[in-house]
């Protein structure tokens, strides 16, 4: 089976995938499973085999319904009052022009957020909200966000670029782009992999993880031929 195809069908079927974006640009392996299909047993997979941020990605539609602005930009519009931030500002990163970070939540039904069961509880139905909210107003989605989900929490929210493939390659939008082919959510929970030398994993060490743990390993060269050779059609508002 095409690898691109195996990686949708997987993700379809509530299973982890490895996703590597690009040896010149973070050079990293991401464990990705789609979030409205996260369990308590895939936190502790991604913490522990992983051992990056866990994190969760939004398609740009829905962040934009559920007004969820950009770090950065709260930070900018936090200088005013503290101007010592602006010497914070993202504005050098060697492998991408602006961080994908947006908010942090959790569940209104979590203790502190931080456990295995928490964090699955925060991710999976922000996945399901996701798909509840696509035919509804502004107002209303962003009331039922609120309903359910406060900040700050344990839970990172990433913020998909307009366009996602077209216009960046980082792990929000390549995984991003996954869900949305797969016709999922189009949010998916990602964690970097770590090695034990204090270094990301090697691209060759996730391969073999992958390998024996009968997980698909996907380059982001790959996802990206896919989107622009057709499996991008008919997918909405990216």
């Amino acid at each position: 089976m095409d690898p691109v195809e195996r990686a949708l069908s997987d993700l379809r079927k509530g299973r982890i995938i490895l996703v590597y974006d690009d040896d010149d640009r973070e050079g990293e392996t991401d464990m990705v499973i789609a979030s409205e299909f996260v369990k308590p047993e895939h936190i502790r997979a991604l913490r522990k085999d992983g051992g990056g941020l866990i994190c969760t990605t939004l398609p740009p539609w829905a962040w934009k319904k559920l007004g969820i602005p950009y770090l950065a930009e709260i930070i900018e519009m936090a200088e005013e009052k503290y101007p010592w931030l602006k010497g914070m500002r993202a504005n050098d990163l060697a492998y991408d022009e602006r961080s994908a970070f947006g908010l942090t939540i959790n569940h209104r039904k979590t203790f502190t957020g931080i456990t295995d069961k928490d964090r699955a509880l925060t991710v999976s139905r922000l996945g399901e909200l996701i798909k509840e909210i696509e035919n509804t107003d502004e107002n209303e989605a962003k009331e039922k966000f609120g309903k359910e989900f406060r900040s700050p929490g344990h839970i990172h929210l990433l913020n998909a670029r307009d366009g996602l493939l077209d216009t960046r390659f980082g792990h929000t939008e390549l995984t991003t782009a996954l869900s949305l082919m797969a016709e999922l959510s189009g949010s998916a929970t990602i964690c970097e992999m770590m090695a034990d030398d204090g270094n990301a994993l090697s691209k060759e060490d996730a391969r073999r993880y992958a390998e024996e743990h009968g997980y698909v390993f996907i380059e982001g060269k790959e996802i990206i031929e896919a989107w622009k050779n057709g499996k991008s059609n008919g997918i909405r508002r990216v």
